[in-house]
């Protein structure tokens, strides 16, 4: 598999696909991935927007799932 670089710009649906850990490093920011067992729609920096969180807090969450998943 190519390495895939996250985004604020990536689909839910391809970052718990691509990056299982993500689905519990944003779970512990309150932002959920899975309803019912299946990804939400949206990208991360809606999921993220939704919940409260501004540009800065979001960038935070991209530079430290692309750490992880190095």
């Amino acid at each position: 598999m190519s390495w895939t670089i996250v985004s604020k710009e990536i689909e839910i649906e391809d970052l718990v696909a691509g990056f299982p850990f993500a689905v519990q490093y944003l779970s512990e920011k309150g932002i959920r991935c899975i309803a019912c067992g299946e990804p939400i729609w949206g990208t991360l920096e809606e999921a993220a927007l939704e919940k409260g969180f501004n540009q800065e807090q979001i960038a935070v969450f991209v530079r430290e799932l692309n750490a992880f998943g190095e």
